[in-house]
């Protein structure tokens, strides 16, 4: 299997992670929330696959690049 690293694309918040380890993601799913500037950003998956690492927690303030969610992928 390979993996996919979720990474954040700007600096931010995370205000909500509706996904747990373990659980399956398709494409496009929402793997997290972040908040910049008043703004609710979602940050999805590219492809489907599993969960295999949570790095964040909710409440937890990120800059642009920090690894978010590691996806294993088939």
């Amino acid at each position: 299997m390979a993996s996919l690293k979720i990474t954040s694309d700007m600096a931010g918040m995370v205000c909500k992670i509706p996904v747990e380890v373990g659980s399956q993601v398709g494409e496009d799913d929402t793997l997290a929330i972040l908040e910049s500037m008043k703004m609710e950003i979602p940050v999805g998956t590219p492809r489907p696959g599993r969960v295999a690492a949570i790095h964040v927690a909710e409440g937890e303030a990120v800059n642009e690049g920090d690894l978010l969610i590691t996806i294993e992928t088939s």
